[in-house]
């Protein structure tokens, strides 16, 4: 059975509130997000989890499949652990709503990795980060990786020195999660860790009670729309890179 995809969704965001529904060259950005899920090899329907009516009433006339759950949820994963409990799976990748630019690719790559590895209980996309600068940007997470291994997540680092033999153990953390669904229930059972709720970084629980978080290597990062201005780099992209441009016109002009 291949893994299900749910996307997490809620207009209250801290950083940019109703970003979800941003639009872009006349599609919400969560419709972005779903088509170019949906463009991908193994994925043959794609789940969004909300709370809110406007995000169900924005999505329905699309043929989204929507899944409404509490308003209680202060994260995308415990809100997909409850969705999750509707549908029949053995694993679910968790894709953020505020990744326009995610390459089907790149799911695809997600996708394999979690049929081949049982092993495992819990994974997470990571990419590179070539500029030291966006170690000091608060909008995304960062993390360390060591032999394919999260040990751990933060926003800032507390000490950095040597940016060039370090930046390939340190990398960014990309909007793709995925779970065994039993593990994922049982996580959401579970008290908010200390570092979690500090630095509102979801993926710390799994890491601070113990459980392993497997690094997905990807070679590119793309940038994700966190605060207003990521719109901008966003859009310069469409109009820059030829791959993006084209897989825009294809998201654009897919068949529903």
């Amino acid at each position: 059975m291949n893994p299900i995809v749910i996307i997490p969704a809620r207009l209250k965001s801290i950083r940019f509130p109703n970003k979800i529904l941003l639009d872009i060259s006349g599609l919400p950005m969560i419709e972005h997000v779903r088509r170019r899920v949906l463009l991908s090899n193994y994925v043959n329907d794609v789940y969004i989890a909300t709370c809110d009516n406007e995000i169900k009433e924005s999505l329905e006339p699309y043929g989204a499949n929507i899944i409404m759950t509490s308003d209680n949820h202060t994260n995308g994963t415990s809100r997909v652990a409850e969705a999750v409990n509707k549908i029949e799976c053995n694993k679910i990748i968790l894709v953020q709503g505020d990744e326009p630019l995610l390459l089907p690719e790149q799911l695809d790559k997600m996708t394999e990795t979690l049929m081949n590895d049982n092993k495992s209980i819990a994974w997470n996309a990571t990419g590179p980060i070539e500029n030291e600068n966006e170690l000091y940007k608060n909008s995304f997470v960062k993390c360390s990786v060591i032999n394919s291994r999260i040990h751990h997540c933060f926003r800032q680092p507390s000490r950095f020195k040597d940016f060039e033999n370090y930046k390939e153990k340190i990398r960014k953390v990309l909007g793709l999660i995925a779970f065994k669904k039993d593990f994922l229930i049982e996580l959401a059972k579970l008290k908010s860790s200390s570092i979690e709720s500090i630095e509102s970084i979801e993926q710390m629980r799994i890491i601070e009670y113990g459980y392993k978080l497997t690094s997905v290597a990807f070679d590119k990062t793309q940038a994700s729309i966190n605060e207003p201005e990521d719109l901008e780099v966003v859009l310069k992209v469409f109009r820059e890179e030829n791959e993006q441009k084209n897989l825009l016109n294809e998201v654009l002009n897919y068949r529903l």
